[in-house]
């Protein structure tokens, strides 16, 4: 009875395919995300581009630190500054300043007083704020200062709050006061970092025009192009963009003698070079390609750029950054957010680049491979022999 047989051939065959039938069944239900539990839900407009990073023959230049040299370095403050991104020294040497994850900007004055708070960007802050941990909930609310720079010859503290946008407090600190929050109609959504040139001029980031600060990973994987660097002239109080369509743009510095600035561009890994005075002024171009996404960028007295990497590049971020379906199929999935984070980036490290202001070429390299002492740095500021590492995520500042 062939036709028996077949029967029994055909019933077996169809019991294997049931699970693959059922797995395939279930993935494409979760991925239109019935239940609207993906990170995604609450942008419906959300769409996923192609990233281009550079390859892997453009980067022999960065060889890596076989004796990850950062694990030398001393973790300081552990568990009394949450999220210190960005570090800064006021001309009396007092210092460091840093901004929180709660809202609040602390200024270190000795073992003696600790830590005291200086400033504050949101209006809205109360005792609730204070010790917040991971504010991505409340820092809407509370503030999250980022980007921390001073005015020497006034002493004023310019803050980039990713919420509130550039604001500057005086000497004495207390409520910032609000500089800018808007460029051409268009109000800021992720203000980040930010620099001064000896005329008092203000170059900032607005990271991206789509998502905020809370959601800043889900900016990075669609890939979009909404950020902006800008330049806020206060004299005038007026606000210009002075370039468009940037995937994360981040970290900012006006080299030497003022005649262009360095911006780090997030998503693409690299750095541009903004040309503010001589014939190529307003003209913008690569200035150096990188192993690893930038954060903060910050000029040493010799005129050389330290730039912060948050990590190097994994073989999963290189693979789904050509594959824009791929990370939106992903993010429809109902997995939260930090599982996601931690599947792209893969090991924790600190990684910090000098950078020579001229050429571009890398000068030193500083890794902790493993991320043992070192890992998520957002800012490298040198200062008298030694740099200072801030980091977005992590409670304490690594000095090397």
């Amino acid at each position: 009875m062939p036709w028996l047989i077949s029967m029994r051939i055909g019933s077996t065959d169809c019991k294997k395919l049931w699970p693959a039938l059922i797995a395939c069944s279930l993935a494409v239900l979760l991925s239109t995300d019935p239940l609207r539990l993906s990170p995604i839900a609450q942008f419906p407009e959300f769409e996923a581009h192609y990233v281009e990073l550079p390859l892997q023959s453009q980067l022999q230049g960065f060889p890596r630190d076989s004796d990850s040299k950062l694990q030398a370095a001393e973790l300081k403050f552990v568990g009394e500054v949450h999220g210190p991104e960005s570090i800064a020294f006021d001309a009396l040497g007092r210092g460091p300043y840093t901004g929180l994850s709660d809202g609040r900007i602390l200024r270190w004055d000795g073992a003696t007083k600790g830590w005291t708070e200086f400033a504050f960007t949101s209006p809205n802050w109360t005792e609730a704020c204070k010790g917040e941990r991971d504010g991505l909930g409340r820092e809407h609310i509370c503030g999250r200062p980022l980007g921390l720079r001073f005015n020497k010859t006034s002493g004023e503290l310019f803050i980039a709050d990713a919420y509130f946008g550039l604001l500057v407090v005086g000497p004495d600190g207390g409520q910032a006061t609000t500089l800018s929050t808007e460029a051409e109609g268009i109000p800021f959504k992720f203000t980040n970092d930010l620099d001064l040139d000896d005329e008092g001029n203000v170059f900032f980031t607005d990271t991206s025009s789509k998502y905020p600060r809370r959601s800043f990973f889900i900016s990075v994987l669609a890939g979009e192009n909404s950020g902006r660097l800008l330049k806020y002239n206060r004299v005038t109080n007026h606000t210009s963009v002075l370039l468009h369509g940037l995937k994360f743009p981040n970290g900012v510095s006006v080299n030497r003698d003022g005649s262009f600035l360095i911006v780090a561009e997030g998503t693409t890994a690299r750095l541009l070079r903004y040309w503010l005075k001589g014939p190529k002024s307003k003209a913008a171009e690569t200035f150096a390609l990188l192993p690893g996404y930038p954060d903060n960028v910050r000029m040493n007295e010799q005129g050389d750029f330290w730039v912060a990497l948050h990590c190097r590049f994994s073989s999963r971020m290189l693979f789904f950054n050509t594959r824009p379906n791929l990370r939106k199929f992903l993010l429809n999935l109902p997995i939260p957010m930090r599982y996601i984070y931690s599947f792209f980036l893969g090991q924790p490290q600190g990684i910090a680049l000098k950078i020579n202001a001229s050429s571009g070429q890398l000068l030193e390299l500083l890794e902790d491979q493993t991320g043992k002492v070192v890992k998520m740095v957002s800012e490298v500021q040198e200062r008298e022999g030694r740099l200072w590492m801030g980091s977005a995520l992590l409670p304490q500042i690594a000095i090397y």
